[in-house]
C-alpha cells in the first residue's frame, strides 16, 4: 500500500507529530488531492488544543490547501485528473437543510470542516468532497493561491457583501495576515482604503500594498481620525483585540458597519448610544464556500493582489508557533516536493 508523510495532531492539546500514512482513497463523490502547498492558519489550533466540537483525532490540520486533482471517486465529472484546485475551511455542505436550500451553503447546519471534520492539507494527500473545490487561476503559484484559501476569501468577501461603495471610506484595523490583504482589496474595489496600525514602520508598507491614508494609532485616536475624514462606511477589524475593536466605533459615519473577521477571545464592549445616534451596526463574517474562493483567486489574479509569504517545508509544521508568536511577515506556507 502507498505511503505518504503528514503532520498530524493525536489528541487534544497534543504535539505536531511528522508520520507516514496509508495515502487516502477518495469514497464516492470525493477527490483525492495531491497537495502542493497548504497555509498555517490561526484556526488550526481549534485541531491542535481541542477547541472544536466532535473533532476525531488523530487528526492531519489545514485548511488553505492547493494542489492537483489525483484520484476521482465515483460520480465525479466535474473536475479532471492533473487539474490544481484549492480548498478552504469550508469543506462541503449538506445541500438538504434549510440554509442549503436557501443556497447559503457557509452556514450549513452540517456543515464539513477541513482539517477539523476530515483531514487537511498538513500532509502530502488529502481527500476531500468534490463540492469543496475551488479552481486555481493559472496567474497563480500554488504557495500564493493557498493563504487565499481562508484569509483571502475572508477578506475579499466581508468586503464586497459589506455594502460600501466604490468611492466610501473603508478602514482595514490590524495589518497583519488578514489586514495585509484585505488593504490590497479594499483599495482594489475603489474604495478610499484607511489603514490602521500601531506605530511608524508599517505605513510605507501600507501604502505600498494601495492604502491611501495611513492612521498610526500610537499617535492619534483612530475613531476621531477616521471621524475627521467623515466617518467610515465600514472598518474591517482583522486584528483580534476585542478593546482595539471596539475603540474605533466612532469613527464609524452615519449607517457605518463595524465589520468583525478577527477572532478575538473577549468580549466585545459598546455603548448602545454608540450605535443608535447614528445607526451605526456591528457585525461578524465567516470566510465562504468554494465559488467564493474561487472568485477570490479570480479577482486576485486580475488585479495583482498577492498575499506575502514565508514558505516552510512539511516537516517545519512548528511555524505555526511562529505564526502565534507574529514572527511571519505575513502568512507561513507548508509547500510539498
Amino acid at each position: 500500500m502507498a505511503r505518504m508523510r503528514a503532520v498530524q495532531v493525536s489528541l487534544a492539546k497534543g504535539n505536531f507529530e511528522l508520520v507516514e500514512r496509508p495515502v487516502p482513497e477518495p469514497a464516492g463523490g470525493e477527490v483525492r488531492v495531491k497537495v502542493q502547498a497548504c497555509g498555517i492558519c490561526h484556526s488550526d489550533i481549534f485541531a491542535k488544543e481541542g477547541l472544536f466540537p466532535g473533532v476525531n483525532y488523530p487528526r492531519v490540520p489545514g485548511h488553505e490547501v492547493v494542489g492537483r486533482v489525483d484520484k476521482l471517486g465515483d460520480g465525479v465529472t466535474t473536475w479532471q485528473v492533473g487539474q490544481r484546485v484549492g480548498v478552504g475551511w469550508h469543506g462541503g455542505h449538506c445541500f438538504t437543510c434549510d440554509r442549503c436550500r436557501l443556497g447559503d451553503f457557509i452556514t450549513c447546519r452540517h456543515a464539513h470542516v477541513t482539517g477539523l471534520t476530515f483531514d487537511g492539507g498538513y500532509a502530502e494527500y488529502t481527500v476531500v468532497p468534490q463540492q469543496a473545490l475551488a479552481a486555481v487561476p493559472d496567474k497563480l503559484e500554488s504557495s500564493e493561491a493557498a493563504p487565499l484559501m481562508c484569509a483571502g476569501v475572508t477578506t475579499f468577501n466581508a468586503l464586497r457583501h459589506s455594502g460600501a461603495q466604490p468611492g466610501d471610506l473603508v478602514a482595514v484595523q490590524g495589518i497583519g495576515g488578514l489586514g495585509h490583504l484585505a488593504v490590497q482589496f479594499a483599495a482594489r474595489m475603489g474604495f478610499r482604503t484607511a489603514a490602521i496600525s500601531s506605530g511608524p514602520d508599517k505605513k510605507p508598507l501600507a501604502l505600498r500594498l494601495g492604502a491611501h491614508e495611513y492612521i498610526d494609532a500610537r499617535q492619534t485616536d483612530p475613531a476621531k481620525a477616521l471621524a475627521d475624514m467623515g466617518g467610515a462606511a465600514v472598518i474591517l477589524a482583522t486584528a483580534p483585540q476585542s478593546e482595539l475593536i471596539a475603540s474605533v466605533v466612532e469613527g464609524l459615519g452615519v449607517g457605518g458597519k463595524l465589520l468583525i473577521v478577527a477572532v478575538a477571545a473577549g468580549p466585545l464592549s459598546v455603548l448602545p448610544l454608540e450605535l443608535i445616534g447614528s445607526r451605526r451596526s456591528i457585525a461578524g463574517w465567516p470566510s465562504g464556500h468554494a465559488m467564493d474562493s474561487q472568485q477570490t483567486m479570480e479577482f486576485a489574479a486580475l488585479t495583482g493582489v498577492r498575499p506575502m509569504i514565508e514558505t516552510f517545508p512539511l516537516d517545519q509544521a512548528a511555524a505555526f508557533e511562529r505564526m502565534l508568536a507574529n514572527k511571519v511577515r505575513f502568512r507561513a506556507v507548508l509547500t510539498m516536493p
